[in-house]
């Protein structure tokens, strides 16, 4: 009988490099939200991909900022640096655009990380110049690493080939969670991420970043025989000014964030969902502790 293995694969790097696209590739479901703006990712997020004689445990997290301006960046920076803690395999994922000077704190939790530690470079299917080689030497010049992989994730390239990687890395070991379970987040939570990825991508500038939602009602309901989910959402901005911004002129801009968010929800749940959105102001949130800690940020 093969012995059953198991742990905690964790992905980390910059904003913006295709950590989400990659883990949401790799467990094969949408496990984190995805936009083309950096700091999307704003907590660690554990998708769960098992079988019956392996569980690997993937971690998004993220995007390490090199100069937090916020407390809940730097909280999003401790998710970032507490992945090299507790991991069993490191993917370290870069891109054929990225610029590094050598003196960034990543490369010395790298240096120091005596687990498996894979460089990924992502994007080879936009690699118009042949960039990924001189990324790769860079960075083995810097950091030594048990292997390169030049991937797409958007695109699944050569994906199969860093799972295959894993699977063979893997240590031996029990199930952490449930083999049904795909992540450890709530279906509240990815409710509330869903409507935070369409924030980002239907508003502007600084708004959206300064947004976070909360779920204060999660409740199936039955409406003329067939279940219908009943979710209250707020929707919290930390100026005046971005309040009616969110609900634009004759609330259309909140309607269309309400449509876009629902019709994924339901895609999502697999259920007929009544959606309700609420806009709160919370000046500064971002540095309020209590709010933090209201939303996950801290313990």
């Amino acid at each position: 009988m093969t012995a059953h293995k198991s742990g905690f694969v964790n992905i980390i790097g910059n904003p913006n490099v295709g950590k989400s696209t990659l883990m949401n590739a790799l467990v094969g479901e949408k496990m984190s939200i995805i936009t083309s703006k950096p700091q999307t990712t704003r907590h660690r997020i554990f998708g769960l991909l098992s079988e019956d004689d392996y569980q690997v445990v993937f971690s998004d997290t993220p995007g390490i900022i090199d100069r937090p301006i916020y407390g809940m960046q730097s909280s999003m920076n401790k998710f970032a640096f507490s992945s090299f803690e507790d991991a069993d395999i490191i993917l370290f994922v870069t891109d054929i655009f990225e610029q590094y000077t050598g003196e960034e704190p990543v490369l010395k939790s790298l240096i120091k990380a005596t687990v498996p530690k894979y460089l990924i470079i992502n994007k080879i299917d936009i690699d118009k110049e042949s960039k990924a080689d001189d990324v790769a030497s860079w960075w083995e010049d810097k950091v030594t690493f048990d292997k390169v992989f030049f991937i797409s994730a958007d695109k699944k390239q050569n994906t199969q080939t860093l799972l295959d990687r894993i699977l063979e890395t893997l240590p031996v070991g029990p199930p952490y969670y449930p083999k049904d379970e795909l992540s450890d987040k709530t279906e509240r939570f990815f409710v509330s991420e869903i409507i935070r990825e369409k924030l980002l991508l239907l508003y502007k500038q600084e708004v959206p970043y300064s947004c976070e939602v909360s779920i204060s009602r999660f409740k199936e309901e039955e409406k003329n025989g067939a279940p219908l989910l009943m979710i209250y959402a707020d929707i919290y901005v930390d100026r005046k000014s971005q309040k009616p911004i969110i609900i634009g002129k004759n609330g259309e801009a909140i309607k269309k964030l309400g449509i876009a968010a629902r019709t994924e929800i339901e895609a999502f749940m697999g259920k007929h969902t009544y959606l309700d959105l609420n806009v709160k102001i919370k000046e500064n949130w971002r540095n309020d502790d209590r709010m933090l800690k209201h939303f996950g940020y801290e313990e």
